[in-house]
């Protein structure tokens, strides 16, 4: 080996080293930078003679393992979708508070029943009377502070959407920006150059914040460009950025529901607009985000906050119907051609009856030898028809719904054509006659559920309208706008004739007998003892198996099963976050700066830079000599 060989392998050993400490030096400088992988040098060797090899510097090398960090991706959506779904169901809960303390529904609930058993033991006590009402009306605010919160945290979610698009839509032309400058300065495999490692090192940043938004899925081609998709398949970004749009609403209420039906939707949506071409993917009614904060606050917005506004809405109607509904039992009508004794049919009266009140009907069809049960509802919008059967909470009921708008001879061609002349419909607006046509049914029962006015307080029935959607009766009304139950528990007031006039709790007609507690009783055993059936919008039971109980039981289940729910969120994202710590941690390992390490690698590079110039030192001493001979 010449001199020259000597001193030129002993250069670029130098050169090697000189890289290898600048990465050092920028490790050590980037250990705490958020999302900086290590780097080290890509030393390859080079022909330099018949006696040796120069080292060159091929590129930089980033110290990733992809594998974590595709694992970290996917732990990051599902870790931020759980901890923002447990923190608002913890808020949620805090609405309900702690059973048995103190300013929660149920103490509330508690404390009518209370004054109203003081009310049955001293009905001429006026003091006891005003006790009720005020009892009532602490019972209507918590249910209307309730539904506030519930309507601000669907809000929230709301502007939660809005912010998470608009972050996506930056983070995907930044993805989008740093592909074009890679296609502009290629560099293929795992080594690369400093400044396209440090464009590789932001990149990530940027699809990791994206991964905390929605599920994603990313694809590394040749030259280091990424392709992101979201979970479900749909390109979000390569050379060029789709765009995420979302027509947040300004106010979210009780009756502001999502529709996949852009037309119904009161809600926003997120859609996908994709580059160039124009078309569109609404990811919203496709589902096709799954994970993520976007996932998590659409959840929220439109199932478990939705749910927990319907539990609560329920309790109010089943509350102001337990006392204000009146259902009276057909009067038999007898006579040919069926045996003597046996009813041919009922007679109904029908006069008050009010919108969403129901006409039921229990008939044995005669082929089948089977009971069938029947509700016509009454609707005075006829834009609402048909109705589904979950318009009732009795799953062998079949709901049908008649149009009241009209004629009342329209009414009854309504009727007959319902039930195909197995059961036979006359009479007026005010008497409604049900008959059997024995061929084909028998008629076991018929009922009619009529609403009392918040003023007929003293009509000679017990039944009261104690509570009113904000003065007006509750009857269950279905109309273009929605159904009255809906939003129910944030109107719910006590009946302002009732505030103006306390004795109405006990005097339900002209000659009621001073002291008299057929009402106070009545009131209190609707309260406290009667049973009934909730439908299965509130998550308590099934449609085909509904939640039957007592108001402070279906209060009780609901309280509890939120608490669980609660607990089970909070759980979950305890877990979550454990999983994302470790990959964290294993991502740190792999591919952070270590201390101790690079300081070693710094000890050995300082020793390696000693050892070349030494030989140039060497070569340089030779040299002399050799010019000294000369």
């Amino acid at each position: 080996m010449s001199l020259n060989d000597a001193l030129a392998i002993a250069m670029s050993g130098l050169r090697a080293n000189q890289a290898a400490i600048s990465l050092v030096s920028s490790n050590v400088a980037n250990a705490e930078t958020p999302g900086y992988v290590r780097k080290t040098v890509d030393q390859v060797t080079s022909y330099a003679g018949a006696h040796g090899s120069n080292v060159v510097v091929a590129g930089i090398n980033r110290e990733l393992d992809q594998y974590i960090q595709a694992q970290l991706r996917t732990e990051t959506s599902g870790a931020s979708y759980a901890s923002l779904r447990s923190n608002v169901l913890q808020q949620l809960q805090s609405l309900y508070g702690d059973p048995g303390s103190i300013g929660t529904l149920e103490s509330a609930f508690n404390n009518l029943t209370t004054a109203l058993q003081a009310l049955n033991t001293s009905a001429d006590s006026q003091s006891a009377r005003i006790g009720v009402l005020n009892a009532a009306s602490t019972l209507t605010q918590q249910l209307n502070s309730m539904t506030q919160g519930i309507q601000t945290l669907r809000g929230t979610a709301e502007t939660g959407i809005k912010d998470s698009v608009t972050t996506a839509n930056n983070l995907l032309k930044q993805i989008a920006s740093i592909n074009n400058k890679l296609m502009a300065n290629p560099s293929g495999g795992t080594s690369t150059d400093a400044s396209t490692a440090a464009l590789l090192d932001q990149r990530d940043q940027y699809v990791n914040q994206l991964s905390e938004l929605m599920d994603i899925r990313v694809t590394t081609n040749s030259v280091n460009q990424v392709t992101v998709f979201t979970g479900s398949g749909i390109q979000l970004v390569g050379n060029e950025a789709a765009t995420l749009s979302f027509n947040a609403q300004a106010t979210v209420g009780a009756n502001t529901t999502w529709s996949s039906d852009p037309n119904q939707s009161q809600l926003g949506s997120v859609v996908l607009e994709f580059p160039g071409s124009g078309a569109s993917i609404d990811l919203t009614a496709t589902g096709a985000i799954k994970s993520g904060k976007i996932a998590a606050y659409t959840e929220l917005r439109d199932k478990t906050l939705v749910t927990a506004q319907n539990q609560l809405d329920q309790f109010a109607a089943s509350l102001s119907s337990a006392l204000s509904d009146q259902t009276t039992a057909g009067t038999p009508i007898t006579g040919s051609p069926v045996p003597a004794g046996t009813p041919s049919g009922f007679a109904l009266d029908i006069s008050g009856m009010k919108s969403g009140n129901v006409i039921h009907l229990t008939y044995t069809d005669a082929a089948t030898n089977q009971q069938r049960e029947i509700s016509f509802v009454r609707v005075d919008d006829p834009g609402v028809l048909p109705l589904s059967n979950d318009t009732t909470a009795n799953p062998n009921d079949q709901v049908i719904g008649i149009d009241f708008s009209g004629s009342f001879s329209s009414v009854l061609d309504q009727l007959n054509a319902a039930l195909g002349g197995s059961v036979t419909f006359s009479g007026t607006s005010t008497s409604l006659s049900v008959l059997s046509n024995p061929a084909f049914a028998r008629i076991d029962s018929a009922s009619v559920t009529v609403t009392k006015n918040p003023n007929a307080l003293n009509d000679g029935s017990p039944q009261i309208a104690l509570f009113t959607d904000s003065g007006a009766p509750y009857s269950g009304a279905i109309s273009a706008s929605g159904s009255q139950i809906t939003g129910l528990a944030g109107r719910l007031t006590v009946n302002s004739a009732l505030i103006n006039d306390p004795a109405k709790l006990v005097t339900y007609g002209s000659s009621t007998p001073a002291g008299d507690t057929t009402r106070p009783s009545f009131i209190l055993n609707q309260l406290s003892n009667a049973s009934y059936t909730f439908g299965a919008q509130s998550g308590v039971g099934t449609a085909s198996a509904p939640f039957k109980g007592t108001l402070l039981s279906f209060m009780r289940q609901f309280t509890s099963q939120q608490g669980a729910d609660a607990d089970a969120a909070k759980q979950l994202a305890d877990g979550q976050n454990v999983v994302l710590n470790t990959l964290q941690q294993k991502m740190s390992t792999s591919s952070g700066v270590n201390m101790d390490e690079e300081m070693a690698h710094l000890l050995s590079l300082q020793n390696a830079y000693s050892a070349n110039a030494r030989v140039m030192s060497a070569v340089n001493d030779m040299y002399k000599t050799l010019m000294q001979v000369l």
